[in-house]
């Protein structure tokens, strides 16, 4: 996703950079055509001069003053006209010139008849005189080395300071915004420095906001969990004593009592557990490989089937075996054994890794799952009476977004597993 928006940003710089550069050589153009057009009045006032000294002074006839000056000269009363916008805006800044370096401003009519051109009224005794001025068709586009320079130049200088104020004021703080994301689902402190522009400092400010009101709620959950976790643990340990000293109760009395406080004793762990007793705990180099095979001894031979890659990553080893035994046990009460271990890495290469805990049940259907990872959630209220509590699936959930990785659920004809997937801390 992130090298499809880089692509993006670039194709947009490259598209504003031709479209600029493009724009700049039009302007630039434009200028040079018309200053072209300025550059006749000179030498055609001169040619005007000359007309009038052999029409008016020496009192030629049009036809001898056209061979004796060497000028188009035609006497009409209106001479051939064309609306050729090009050559009607160029007539035009031919007249404009003439008006401005004499004393009267002559008549001057665009044409394109057998040359394209213009034609200047030549106020002669008697006479209607045109004087037929050749004009260049505009040029797309002139090639200049200095004003090529200069469009380049300003071109680069405009991008590169809009780079510059998008690196600093757009895409640093918007990295530092995800550093900070990363750092809250990792159960890190963020240090808020609001700056960018207005809507990037916004968009901080009301992350911030969020990130303080989710921690202060996760905190105060967190306290009463282990608050209630903490006062059952008390009562609890003297009931395991009593039932332990004696007393009156029968055998089946007592084994239905010792079951109730294992129970008692099971969802007291998982609220401990899922207070955050072990988001402190340090990140340290594991070989996964040995780590699972450990983890699954006590189960019986013919009850796991190992499937390991040997990996080594940086994890938090007690949270993670809390979270894979959560698995463990989910599939040794509600699966069908064999259960199978699996492991292997997963991208990013180096970083990446994969435990696989399959069994042959049916498994949680794909409109119950994402419901069995919210807290307290039980899909079968029976479970409620096995020391379940609905917060199996919630603890490996946070130990998986703790690691940076996610919980998955996979279905196949081989049966149902949950995939937990991470990365080295």
């Amino acid at each position: 996703m992130e090298s499809r928006f880089h692509v993006k940003y670039s194709l947009l710089l490259i598209s504003a950079s031709v479209f600029l550069f493009a724009f700049l050589q039009g302007l630039l153009t434009h200028r040079l055509n018309d200053a072209e057009v300025f550059d006749l009045v000179y030498e055609l006032g001169f040619d005007i001069k000359f007309a009038k000294v052999a029409l008016d002074q020496l009192q030629l006839p049009t036809a001898e003053a056209q061979r004796l000056t060497g000028l188009p000269l035609v006497e009409a009363a209106s001479p051939p006209t064309t609306s050729d916008p090009v050559i009607v805006h160029q007539s035009f800044l031919l007249q404009q010139g003439l008006c401005k370096s004499s004393v009267r401003c002559p008549l001057v009519l665009p044409t394109s008849g057998h040359r394209r051109g213009a034609w200047v009224q030549l106020l002669s005794k008697k006479k209607q005189v045109w004087l037929f001025v050749p004009l260049h068709p505009p040029q797309a586009f002139q090639p200049d080395a200095e004003l090529l320079g200069a469009s380049l130049a300003l071109v680069i200088g405009s991008l590169t300071t809009t780079l510059v104020f998008l690196w600093l004021e757009v895409e640093r703080p918007l990295r530092k915004l995800e550093g900070g994301y990363e750092a809250l689902m990792r159960g890190g402190i963020w240090s808020f420095a609001p700056h960018g522009t207005r809507s990037v400092r916004r968009v901080n400010e009301k992350f911030f906001t969020m990130a303080q009101s989710l921690e202060s709620k996760d905190q105060e959950r967190a306290l009463m969990l282990a608050g209630v976790a903490h006062d059952l643990k008390t009562p609890l340990t003297r009931l395991r004593l009593r039932l332990e000293q004696g007393g009156d109760f029968l055998s089946r009395d007592r084994q239905r009592a010792a079951a109730d406080l294992d129970a008692l004793e099971r969802i007291t762990g998982q609220f401990l557990l899922f207070a955050g007793g072990g988001d402190a705990e340090p990140a340290v180099v594991v070989n996964l490989d040995a780590w699972l095979a450990e983890l699954s001894a006590p189960l019986e031979a013919d009850q796991v089937v190992l499937d390991l890659e040997h990996l080594e990553r940086r994890v938090q080893p007690t949270a993670l075996a809390r979270a894979v035994g959560n698995l463990i046990d989910n599939c040794l009460g509600y699966g069908r054994l064999p259960l199978r271990l699996v492991l292997r890495s997963d991208l990013p290469a180096g970083e990446g890794f994969r435990i696989e805990v399959w069994d042959r049940g049916e498994g949680i259907g794909p409109d119950a799952w994402e419901q069995a990872l919210k807290p307290f959630h039980r899909i079968e209220q029976s479970r409620s009476g096995q020391g379940h509590c609905g917060l199996g699936l919630a603890i490996a959930l946070r130990v998986a977004l703790a690691h940076g990785g996610s919980l998955e659920a996979i279905r196949s004809e081989e049966g149902f597993a949950v995939v937990l997937r991470g990365r080295s801390l």
